[in-house]
């Protein structure tokens, strides 16, 4: 209950661990974002900490990751039979290897979300990758007493996505659903600092300098159009070279969590684009 006596809305918030994930950026974020706009288009799907916050009316979220999106429409249109799975699921080792090795893709979009967010609770670090056969190659993670289950978070986050679209789809059909007025956040997979802080893994296709190019290009078409648009990136030097006309490039500070040298975990300085 609030201090003025009425009662506070639980608000949403990400029910997947993700790298790069928003939450810890929103009060640089925030201010970049309009104050009023038409649909809000988020064709990056990753936890979803900007679209939770926002709580637009009307949104669109896309991602080529058909396993993620499906998770989300699984969420979405299906949380108590999520809840349910995850419930009977147990931290365990040998079971978090044949869940890994399941032919998740033959299953419904429920037991797709449950086998995603267990594995995202339980494997190192929360990461999502696969290798060039679309296979899911996390090891088990050293928790102790990982959330399954946050039943109370999903339904949550359920009822916030009721009247959300899903697709898998490549960022470009953005292109022809925005309208003058509307929001799209692009946070793509980061150009890497250096050659091994690659994370981009998270399509069996990968994420390359092509198609940083390619997003560069469509967030100008549809700043050209009257479309609001902001981007985040790292701060590569290939960064500030993409974007140099047309977009101003705000650093912001962020800490690194994931790397396998606990010592290189800090902060790191990454770009908001708009």
């Amino acid at each position: 209950m609030a201090a003025d006596g009425s009662t506070s809305i639980p608000l949403p918030r990400p029910f997947l661990k993700w790298v790069g994930g928003k939450r810890q950026l929103l009060p640089a974020l925030l201010p970049h974002t309009p104050s009023r706009f038409g649909r809000y288009h988020e064709p990056f799907l990753g936890g979803g900490a900007l679209f939770f916050n926002l709580r637009p009316a009307r949104s669109v979220l896309a991602d080529t990751n058909a396993r993620l999106v499906r998770t989300w429409k699984g969420v979405r249109d299906s949380v108590e039979d999520v809840i349910a799975l995850l419930r009977a699921y147990p931290h365990d080792r040998v079971f978090f290897q044949q869940l890994r090795e399941a032919a998740v893709d033959e299953r419904t979009d429920a037991e797709v979300a449950a086998w995603f967010i267990y594995l995202n609770r339980t494997g190192f670090n929360g990461l999502y990758r696969v290798n060039r056969q679309n296979r899911f190659n996390v090891p088990f993670g050293s928790y102790t007493n990982p959330t399954i289950c946050d039943a109370e978070g999903l339904r949550i986050a359920s009822a916030a996505l009721a009247d959300t679209e899903l697709h898998v789809e490549d960022f470009g059909a953005v292109l022809h659903r925005a309208e003058p007025g509307d929001f799209v956040y692009f946070d793509p997979p980061y150009v890497p600092l250096t050659a091994t802080s690659s994370f981009t893994a998270y399509t069996a296709g990968g994420f390359g300098m092509g198609e940083q190019a390619r997003l560069r290009d469509t967030a100008r078409t549809l700043k050209e159009r009257g479309v609001h648009v902001v981007l985040s990136n790292s701060s590569a030097p290939a960064v500030y070279e993409l974007y140099a006309d047309g977009f101003a490039r705000t650093p912001v500070a962020a800490s690194r969590a994931i790397n396998c040298d606990p010592t290189k975990r800090g902060p790191v300085t990454e770009l908001i684009l708009a």
